[in-house]
């Protein structure tokens, strides 16, 4: 039991569990009074040197003052955090808050000196680190902005962890000691460094998985069959290269070996005398905490478990797996599963097969994800029946490795995208998704991989709310639409069935990329191109006339054909089609033809090529290379027995490949010399501010209301807090009775328009709710017994007259804070096209210029800014620059949890906002941009 030292509670939100940077797990949590022995414990394992650097003298022992003092904090100006394994601290690390003098201060002294120490046992996991990382979150939240530390200059280690922690420095040289002083503001290296260690320990941490030694497979039976022996059973027939157990507390005492398999037979995990580096479990639920805990006591670096009975199953279920995945990181071990379906790694030097799968895929360039057992089965079966390649060859369906994590309590996508980001094995990411547990996060690694290699996903589950029940993720309010429109900006490639995603991946695998959307036809079959023809209209991209080759086509005919497309400048891709022929021929003689064209070197870049052949089954298994042993190098040309599942494969490629060219150049978040953002801070501050149940005085200085957990505020404070940040709205005033219209209107000048505010009526001109160009007070007059006669009272309307704004289109701006994705900036036109169709532009806040431009260019609608129909083109610039700074607005200041711009009509010059509204509320945590930590469970 933890309890809180001196007077303040116990901080539980500074626990978190992180990933150290050879893939083991620690926990890092604050220190209490209950931790004395363990401190005392930690110090006596510390060695004389490493106290010397602490203590600067010899050290020996802590007295009781010292750990009374270590263990004694505030948690405000004094504060000491530990790493811990097991039940024991490895490191420590805490910080007092002092003056300008370097004596012991409190608030609103913003100084501190931090010192470290760490277990000599664990120097050079990264834990030093991770530690500062944690302490300077802890630090910055309790109002300190800078740290000092003095360090002896021999301790090379921990100059080194503060110096390449990225933060602004000075140092200086004093009396023998190095002091180093740094500011604790997030700068863009300190989170370039962050994420990199991330990235390494993480990718280690999956690497440590796909690469053991040995293995123990926990749950063998004794007799065949059972999941267990299954996976033993596979695990032999790949090929592993490491070494194998068998363990099962039911074996005879004295059972030495597993017969027929004839591998070492262990009652417990205990009996076996060397290292262990992954254990599969597959033993019943209630059976698994036994087996952790020996897997940690003997070193285990990780856990597949195969075992059902956990969140799927429900309530108790969840409580199960949440037990699972805090006792496992308690040793430093992750977990693939529970309720997971195993892993697989093809590499030569490892041949795992750790799955249900009964058989080893042929190696290949593909890496697959999956959350779910069956679609992994299915996509694992579907790629070798494409043609998987020769044993000896890289097929062009292989896979380099396979991870399915069922529940995927611990590793999950972005693990995997971690480690295949820089895995030289891995071309292609594949992935099968039910939920996203951290969309904001796997955006950004996401788009990080897809700028060096292909990331195609399938998400399933797609309705809101309907994550399977295994899957423990934080609740999302973004439509499935959204969600693809934020994995577009970050470059993944997203399908919408598991057929298209191994249709994409066989072509982004074995061919390359296209430099254009231009696509050359040609075979035997007028009809097939045609088909094919159309298809490609319908993927919007370009195709030039198909080329009919004819029935009586050789395949020197093809290879002939093929060479001239590839060495045409007019053309990106090309698409060949084949059709069963009448006569001599041969589906070896076809695919030979088409190779030979294919990686023939030409003049220029090369350029994809793929197959549509309609029952020819051999020629798709001879373009894969499996239909006889080719020359090594032979280029493998993916083959579809469809038109539609070629061409859209292609047309994905060609989209990622204008992504990858766009964002080799990235755009920039502009600065604008107008934007006052100290003015809106203070402004947020004081409408957010509590005052007798409402905010403000009600003179427009504060006048928003309390909703529920945020505040809605009302138009002047809207209007005041946009401008700030140079966005004007539209004026528009009060009409509660005729007369105050007539004195509205002849203040901002005639014409007018009259229209409620009413929640139930707002942006609703397909009601008559509306009336626009009122000329005189005659016409305004009118139009007000008009609304009042037909929608309600004038208290019930809430009427307002405005000023006309010059005739444009209508469009709408909005902004949102989703708890898990963050700021989302959402771009449409008003009315029917936005509401009733849901064409809307959804993108990551912040935006860039580049976003910006792309967001109002991708919504179907976007010809209707740009001239339709000999249309006037609309000032899209200022639309753009609009949308740059709502973007800026909501990034700057994360209380901003919702604003809504509707609507804002673009003319040809200019742009005006006719209406405005917006949301405070306490911002959600963006764990982005803390001290990096695993999922809490």
């Amino acid at each position: 039991m933890r309890s809180p030292s001196d007077h303040h509670a116990y901080p539980t939100h500074w626990e978190a569990d992180v990933v150290l940077r050879d893939g083991g797990t620690a926990q890092i949590r604050p220190i209490t009074t209950d931790d004395a022995q363990r401190l005392v414990s930690f110090y006596e394992r510390v060695s004389d040197e490493s106290k010397y650097y602490r203590f600067f003298a010899p050290y020996p022992r802590l007295s009781d003052r010292d750990v009374h003092r270590f263990t004694h904090h505030d948690y405000v100006d004094r504060v000491g955090l530990a790493a811990i394994v097991g039940d024991e601290f490895i490191a420590t690390v805490r910080y007092d808050r002092i003056d300008g003098r370097g004596m012991p201060a409190a608030a609103p002294a913003d100084e501190a000196e931090v010192a470290f120490l760490v277990q000599d046992a664990h120097q050079g996991r990264g834990v030093a680190s991770a530690l500062l990382e944690h302490i300077g979150a802890v630090a910055r939240e309790r109002g300190i902005r800078r740290f000092a530390a003095e360090v002896l200059p021999a301790n090379n280690k921990m100059i080194k962890v503060f110096t390449d922690a990225g933060y602004t420095q000075k140092r200086s040289f004093e009396d023998g000691v190095v002091r180093l002083e740094f500011d604790l503001e997030p700068t863009d290296r300190s989170l370039a460094v962050m994420r990199a260690r991330e990235q390494r320990a993480e990718a280690r941490s999956v690497q440590r998985l796909l690469s053991p030694g040995s293995v123990a497979v926990i749950g063998t039976s004794r007799t065949p069959g059972g999941v267990g022996r299954t996976v033993l059973r596979n695990l032999l027939d790949a090929g592993f290269t490491g070494r194998v157990h068998a363990v099962n507390h039911a074996f005879p005492d004295d059972m030495a070996r597993l017969e027929p398999e004839g591998v070492p037979a262990h009652r417990s995990l205990r009996a076996i005398e060397e290292p262990v580096d992954l254990a599969v479990v597959a033993v019943p639920a209630e059976r698994v905490p036994a087996v952790v805990a020996e897997c940690g006591d003997h070193g285990v670096q990780g856990l597949v478990v195969l075992s059902a009975g956990y969140a799927e199953s429900g309530g108790e279920g969840r409580d199960r797996q949440r037990d699972l995945v805090r006792q496992a990181r308690s040793y430093g071990m992750r977990v693939i599963g529970p309720n997971a379906f195993g892993i697989i790694n093809t590499a030569d030097g490892v041949r795992l097969n750790a799955s249900l799968s009964p058989q080893l895929p042929n190696p290949g360039r593909l890496g697959l994800f999956t959350q779910s057992g069956a679609i992994g089965i299915a996509l694992l079966s579907g790629l070798n029946r494409r043609g998987a390649g020769l044993a000896s060859l890289a097929g062009i369906a292989g896979i380099s490795t396979f991870v399915s994590a069922g529940n995927r309590a611990d590793v999950s996508g972005n693990d995997l995208l971690q480690y295949w980001y820089d895995d030289p094995l891995t071309d292609v990411v594949l992935m099968y998704l039910e939920s996203i547990g951290n969309p904001r996060k796997f955006t950004r690694l996401a788009r990080r991989t897809a700028a060096v290699k292909p990331v195609v996903v399938v998400k399933g589950a797609r309705h809101t709310g309907s994550a399977p029940t295994g899957h423990a993720v934080p609740t999302t309010r973004i439509p499935d639409a959204t969600v693809s429109d934020l994995l577009r900006q970050a470059g993944v490639i997203r399908v919408d069935t598991v057929t298209e995603l191994a249709d994409t991946g066989v072509l982004l695998a074995s061919q390359p990329l296209p430099a254009g959307p231009r696509v050359a036809i040609l075979g035997n079959s007028e009809s097939l191109g045609l088909i094919t023809y159309d298809a490609c209209l319908t993927e919007e991209l370009r195709p030039l006339p198909p080329r009919d080759l004819t029935t009586d086509a050789t395949p020197d005919d093809f290879r002939r054909a093929l060479t001239e497309a590839l060495a045409d400048d007019t053309c990106d891709a090309v698409v060949v089609t084949a059709i069963p022929w009448v006569g001599d021929g041969s589906a070896q003689a076809l695919a030979a033809a088409v190779r030979e064209a294919a990686q023939a070197p030409g003049p220029g870049p090369a350029k994809p090529v793929a197959v549509v052949h309609l029952e020819i089954q051999e020629l798709a298994q001879a373009l894969a290379g499996t239909g006889g042993e080719p020359a090594p190098g032979t280029r493998r040309i993916p083959a579809y027995p469809a038109a539609e599942r070629a061409v859209r494969a292609l047309a994905e490629a060609v989209r990622y490949a204008r992504w990858r060219e766009e964002a080799a150049e990235p755009g920039r978040v502009p600065e604008y010399d107008d934007i006052d953002e100290a003015g809106a801070a203070a402004d947020i501050q004081v409408l957010l501010a509590p005052a007798d149940g409402r905010v403000g005085d009600g003179t427009g200085a504060g006048t928003g209301e309390g909703t529920g957990p945020g505040v809605e505020l009302s138009a002047a404070d809207t209007q005041r807090l946009l401008a700030r940040y140079g966005v004007s709205v539209l004026p528009a005033l009060p009409a509660p009775d005729p007369d105050a219209a007539v004195r509205a209107a002849e203040r901002l000048g005639f014409p007018v328009a009259l229209k409620p505010t009413a929640s139930h009526l707002r942006h609703r001109a397909d009601l008559g709710g509306v009336r626009l160009e009122l000329g005189g007070e005659a016409e305004l007059r009118r139009a007000y017994a008009e609304l009042t006669d037909y929608l309600g009272r004038p208290e019930e309307l809430g009427l307002v007259v405005q000023r006309m704004a010059p005739r444009g289109v209508d469009t709408v701006v909005r902004a949102a804070i989703d708890p898990a994705a963050g700021a989302v900036l959402s771009f449409g036109l008003a009315g029917a096209p936005s509401e009733l169709l849901g064409d809307t532009a959804h993108g990551l806040v912040p935006v860039t210029g580049q976003d910006a431009a792309e967001l109002i260019r991708s919504i179907r609608a976007a010809p209707l800014l740009f001239g339709w129909r000999g249309s006037k083109p609309v000032d899209t610039a200022a639309l753009e620059e609009l949308l740059l700074r709502v973007s800026r607005l909501v990034d700057d200041h994360p209380e901003m949890v919702a604003v809504d711009l509707e609507p804002v009509v673009v003319a040809q010059h200019g742009l005006s906002v006719l209406g405005a509204s917006a949301r405070l509320a306490p911002p959600p945590p963006r764990t982005d941009l803390g001290p990096r930590h695993m999922p809490a469970y």
